[in-house]
C-alpha cells in the first residue's frame, strides 16, 4: 500500500492565511489521506464518502482554525473519526432492538460489560499521547507508520509510546484485580 504525503507545511500556512489557490491546493492534495481515513473507520463505503466529503467542507472553511501546521493530520483524523462515529450512532439508533437469544446469559452480558469498562477505565487514565497512540494501533487497527504519520511522529516514537500505553493499561488491570481478591 502506498502512502500518500500530506501537503507540505508552506501550503497549509498560506491557506491559513486565507489565500485560495492555496487552500484549493491543500484540499485536493488532502483528499486521498481523509478518504483512506474514513474508509478504515466507517461502517460502510457510503458513509466512509459522507464522512470524507464532510471532513473537506470542514477543511476549507476552518484552515485559519487549525492551530500548528504539522498537525493536519491529526486533525483531519479528529474530524473524520468523530463524522464516522456520528454516523454509526446514527445507524445504530435506527437498528431494530437485538433478539435476546443473541446473549448467551445476562450474568455473561453483565460479566463483559464489567470488563469492558474496566479496560476502558484504564485506557482513558492514560495520558493523551499514548491513548491516542494505542487507540488508533489496537482498536481502530492502524500499521504503525499510519500511527506515526498521523500523530506527526517517527516510528520509534510512536511505538515507545504504544509500548508504554499497553504496560500501564496491563499495570493497572493487574492492580484493580489484586485489589479485588
Amino acid at each position: 500500500m502506498t502512502e500518500s504525503r500530506w501537503p507540505d507545511e508552506r501550503l497549509i500556512v498560506a491557506a491559513q492565511r486565507g489565500d485560495l489557490d492555496s487552500i484549493a491546493a491543500l484540499v485536493s492534495g488532502s483528499h486521498p489521506n481523509i478518504k483512506r481515513f474514513a474508509h478504515s473507520l466507517c461502517a460502510t463505503p457510503e458513509d466512509a464518502e459522507d464522512a470524507a466529503q464532510e471532513a473537506m467542507i470542514i477543511l476549507y472553511r476552518k484552515i485559519g482554525m487549525l492551530r500548528a501546521s504539522g498537525a493536519l493530520a491529526s486533525w483531519m483524523f479528529r474530524i473524520v473519526r468523530n463524522e464516522c462515529l456520528r454516523r454509526a450512532r446514527l445507524r445504530w439508533r435506527d437498528q431494530p432492538a437485538h433478539e435476546a437469544a443473541v446473549v448467551a446469559s445476562a450474568e455473561d452480558e453483565v460479566l463483559r460489560r464489567l470488563e469492558a469498562g474496566r479496560v476502558a477505565a484504564a485506557v482513558a487514565a492514560l495520558p493523551l499521547d499514548q491513548r491516542q497512540v494505542l487507540i488508533m494501533r489496537d482498536l481502530q487497527g492502524y500499521s504503525g507508520p499510519m500511527v506515526a504519520d498521523a500523530l506527526g511522529l517517527s516510528t520509534a516514537a510512536m511505538k515507545s509510546r504504544l509500548h508504554r500505553a499497553r504496560a500501564a493499561v496491563q499495570q493497572s488491570l493487574r492492580k484493580e484485580h489484586d485489589e479485588r481478591n
